[in-house]
């Protein structure tokens, strides 16, 4: 991580981008500082640390948090004060939940972390529910369904749809409560948490599945969950973000984790022993939230309360903004693609290649932006490099097919034509052909007149009666070379058409 100043900046930058905004989280079981940089619709996370003091662990027992684990977080709270004030940050908002609201001595450490410096909230049940809630309605916007937002201290459920959210609550069904329900085994502990989440209004079993619409777990135990179904099944890709599995597949997993020992988990690359030991009873809870929602399938989300957050003080057009474009166009203006230059080779290759019947006009324009991004990168790690931004970054408003199709794109507009089998895996031939035609497309325009303006203005690529045809303006005949005829040639023999070029007086406008 390197650290340093822009000239104009107040703030010191952090990885290219500068830290815009802080989020402290004091949860039940962790205490995480997050910092932010880029396009707040889809920020960029610059610094991401967090201090495991299990704040909420006595909180059953006792009904205060312990004294030790009282010091740990300060020791960690008072490290990100002066993190934040170094870096010069101001806009910081710090937010605690479960285990601060629910203990007698809850409103003590609040006065200490004021006395470092910070002003804490503490929010309730329903206000974290709900900022759970637009954190995934951030990154899903057509989200519809019941979120389930699992911490340390509790389990937030929320309905979600349209933009929307409905009967939000809180249970005390946290992994750091979870053993209590676990006193005479796995199957009695599956009853128990039945009987709680029926208490708490949520059994919907009887409903139809298209009622229900998706659950989507969001929380770093849920989290820990999909890497460990990716990690079965051989997926390729490695950001559970977005991940999903049908109801039938969800209550599989949840099965074999519940009969499974925490020792063997423990085992699982990417899986830390802190949420190996988690693992089995949110197996068991999943289980229940299985049978007591009916959901038609399962989505895993990484956004949650913190992105929540950000959300909630957008203004409403930043929100209407499209994620996936706003956190792209952020990512490859930083290395040297415009957005404007990306959109006009966009509509300047719509004519010829086209997003059909397996992408979009929003991919297509993605792939544009990544693809002339990815040009900026040294030749002999170009491809690598730039494949892996497609399908292992943090987008969101993607699924893997989508991420399948951006890497193909950027493979075409390299020439590269050979795909690897990690993207063959995430997509059909026919979607992945499409692409591919976006990429070749991208070359043509990209390669013609070295991406200038003028070269797109004087130019038009289209077909016209079964051809693929290049329309060049007579002053700019010159252009013409080798390399258009190849690259022509290869986006006609993709679209299984002839091609030519015509020099005309002048392009219309």
């Amino acid at each position: 991580m390197t650290y340093g100043k822009r000239r104009g900046d107040k703030n010191g930058a952090i990885a290219g981008s500068r830290p815009e905004r802080a989020i402290i989280d004091i949860g039940s079981n962790t205490v995480r500082l997050v910092v932010y940089g880029g396009t707040m619709r889809a920020p960029t996370v610059l610094l991401n640390e967090k201090v495991t003091a299990k704040l909420g662990r006595e909180i059953a027992a006792t009904g205060r948090l312990a004294d030790e684990a009282m010091a740990l977080a300060l020791r960690g709270l008072k490290r990100f004060a002066l993190l934040l004030t170094d870096l010069g940050i101001n806009d910081i908002d710090t937010v605690a939940t479960a285990a601060v609201r629910d203990a007698a001595n809850g409103p003590e450490f609040v006065e200490q972390l004021r006395a470092i410096g910070l002003n804490p909230r503490v929010i309730s049940g329903e206000q974290e529910a709900l900022l759970s809630a637009h954190g995934v309605i951030g990154a899903f916007p057509d989200a519809r369904g019941i979120v389930a937002d699992l911490g340390g201290g509790s389990l937030e459920l929320v309905r979600v749809s349209g933009g929307k959210t409905d009967s939000a609550s809180t249970l005390p069904l946290g992994t750091l409560r979870l053993p209590d329900h676990r006193k005479d085994g796995r199957a009695e502990m599956k009853k128990s948490l039945d009987k709680a989440i029926r208490k708490g209004g949520w059994d919907l079993a009887a409903n139809p599945p298209q009622a229900n619409g998706a659950l989507y777990l969001v929380g770093g135990t849920w989290r820990a969950m999909a890497v460990f179904a990716m990690a079965a099944q051989g997926y390729p890709l490695s950001d559970p973000h977005g991940f999903e599995l049908d109801a039938a597949a969800a209550l599989e997993l949840a099965n074999s984790l519940a009969a499974s020992e925490t020792e063997l988990i423990k085992g699982r690359e990417r899986i830390s022993a802190m949420r190996a030991e988690k693992l089995p009873d949110a197996a068991v809870l999943l289980q229940s939230l299985l049978t007591q929602l009916n959901p038609e399938r399962v989505v895993f989300s990484s956004w949650g309360l913190r992105e929540g957050l950000l959300y909630d003080r957008l203004p409403a057009h930043t929100r209407a903004q499209d994620p996936l474009l706003a956190g792209v166009a952020v990512f490859a203006s930083h290395r040297g693609s415009e957005p404007t230059l990306a959109t006009r080779m966009a509509a300047w290759t719509l004519d010829a290649a086209p997003a059909r019947e397996h992408g979009s006009e929003r991919l297509r324009l993605a792939a544009t932006m990544l693809a002339l991004a990815a040009m900026q990168i040294e030749p002999n790690i170009r491809l690598p490099q730039a494949i892996n931004w497609a399908l292992h970054k943090r987008w969101v408003g993607i699924d893997g097919k989508g991420r399948a199709m951006l890497a193909a794109a950027i493979a075409a507009n390299g020439n590269q034509l050979n795909l690897p089998a990690r993207v063959r895996a995430l997509a059909s031939e026919e979607a992945l052909e499409e692409a591919v035609r976006w990429g070749l497309a991208l070359r043509i325009a990209r390669r013609l007149g070295a991406q200038s303006r003028r070269s797109l203005e004087v130019s038009r690529l289209g077909v016209e009666d079964g051809a693929l045809v290049l329309k060049l303006a007579e002053s700019h005949a010159a252009l013409l070379g080798q390399p258009t005829e190849k690259d022509m040639k290869l986006l006609a023999g993709r679209l299984g058409l002839g091609w030519r070029v015509d020099i005309v007086p002048e392009i219309a406008a």
